[in-house]
């Protein structure tokens, strides 16, 4: 009986094992043949990011990369900066730039903002001295179908531009109590003159409507614009959109920045009740932005921090008001010492590393970067960037530190300034 009922369970186990292979089947094919959709296991090696440059009959620059993997899609209007406002036109830029994301082409600011939300994309605007540009960050596949939200014609209604007026006035009366802000305006007065264009303040408050629109409508336009978006994955169909969606109309003549020549003078704003001297020393820089860069870097040396911008570059500091000398000395010294080969060597890579670094900090910054290339060299790629540091040599930047000290040296002052010295005797120290 026992070695009977032994037979059957063996029986019962062999058709139970049986019944499961006969249900799982145990397939020979491979898990993504089985469970399509499935993410590899073994991904492929990471592309690198290629980008593509074109300019349109409408003069509206293009440029695109692939391989982000968020989208920021940024239209840059390099003329929309405070240095190309008219005499009348003064807080015309600033006010500008709170006209973005408002009324125009027949929508509401409203359901403007409410497209950009709807899709979880976050929008941006920014202006200065020179340029302006309006954009978003958004998920890939969305950057396409909101990017003609930033090409919306301004319709200029009443009660959008008053709030411009009033946002222009608020951001201009925070600025007149920063420190920083007041020396960079006055070394900008100091090095072009402050009844110059380039030489004004971004921050002016009051400009009237009719000033608005006309810099508006001279310096908003796509002729001579930068459109540059990150994460397409498809450039030709992206700009298939952009000549089907943004505005089709003839393109006019190409706003023209305000110009403005290095004159190099002083500018001092006493504000004995601060306590603190800020010093600012500047000199005409080079025209191309990889070797400012690496200038720039050449300069960062002690207690004084470089700057540079586009036609200045310079150094500046503080210090208690009776240090105020010794500050102005160490300044003097920075940029008065011609680099060595060592420090030329150190300052490219410096600054080869702070430009491929910006490549690489999320998506709003590879498109600055991308904008900002186009402007400079009218094209784009990492690879060539990475090189026109490598072409630098130290003749090269011995000739540009010459003739930076051939500039006049521009002086700006702020605060608690009595013991600073004058420009023309910090003049005399650079021949």
């Amino acid at each position: 009986v026992l070695a009977t009922t032994i037979t059957m369970l063996s029986r019962q186990v062999a058709t139970a094992g049986a019944r499961v292979g006969a249900a799982r089947g145990f397939s020979v094919l491979t898990a993504a043949e089985e469970f399509p959709g499935l993410p590899s296991t073994s991904p492929g090696e990471k592309k690198g990011s290629v980008a593509s440059v074109t300019t349109l009959p409408s003069g509206l620059t293009v440029v695109t990369e692939n391989a982000s993997l968020t989208s920021t899609v940024s239209l840059t209007f390099p003329n929309a900066g405070s240095s190309s406002e008219g005499s009348s036109e003064a807080g015309a830029a600033i006010a500008s730039r709170y006209l973005s994301f408002k009324s125009g082409s027949g929508l509401s600011s409203a359901l403007i903002v409410r497209n950009i939300e709807d899709v979880g994309a976050t929008p941006f605007s920014s202006a200065g001295r020179r340029g302006a540009t309006v954009g978003f960050t958004a998920a890939r596949e969305n950057a396409a179908f909101i990017a003609p939200l930033l090409a919306t014609e301004c319709s200029f209604e009443k009660w959008d531009v008053k709030e411009a007026q009033q946002l222009a006035a608020a951001e201009a009366a925070d600025a007149t109590s920063n420190a920083q802000v007041s020396l960079s305006d006055q070394i900008y007065a100091a090095a072009f003159g402050a009844q110059s264009a380039m030489g004004r303040s971004y921050y002016t408050a009051g400009a009237s409507r009719a000033a608005i629109v006309a810099f508006y409508e001279r310096n908003y336009i796509l002729n001579g614009a930068v459109l540059a978006a990150t994460g397409i994955a498809d450039h030709e169909a992206f700009l298939r959109m952009v000549e089907e969606e943004f505005p089709s109309s003839a393109p006019g003549a190409a706003a023209s920045e305000g110009g403005a020549a290095y004159m190099g003078g002083e500018a001092r704003v006493a504000a004995p009740s601060t306590g603190y001297a800020h010093v600012a020393l500047a000199f005409e820089g080079p025209t191309s932005a990889p070797l400012m860069n690496v200038m720039k870097h050449c300069l960062n040396n002690g207690s004084a921090m470089p700057f540079a911008a586009p036609g200045i570059i310079g150094v500046y500091g503080g210090s208690e008001p009776s240090g105020a000398s010794s500050t102005v000395d160490a300044l003097s010294n920075a940029v008065g010492s011609a680099p060595s080969a060592d420090i030329v060597a150190q300052a490219k890579a410096a600054a080869k590393t702070e430009a491929l670094t910006a490549l690489d900090s999320g998506s709003q910054s590879l498109a600055d970067a991308m904008t900002a290339s186009v402007l400079d060299s009218s094209g784009f790629s990492a690879k060539a960037l990475a090189e026109s540091y490598d072409a630098i040599t130290a003749d090269e930047v011995a000739k540009a530190h010459a003739a930076m000290l051939k500039s006049k040296v521009s002086l700006a002052a702020v605060g608690d300034i009595t013991d600073v010295p004058y420009q023309a005797t910090i003049a005399s120290r650079f021949g």
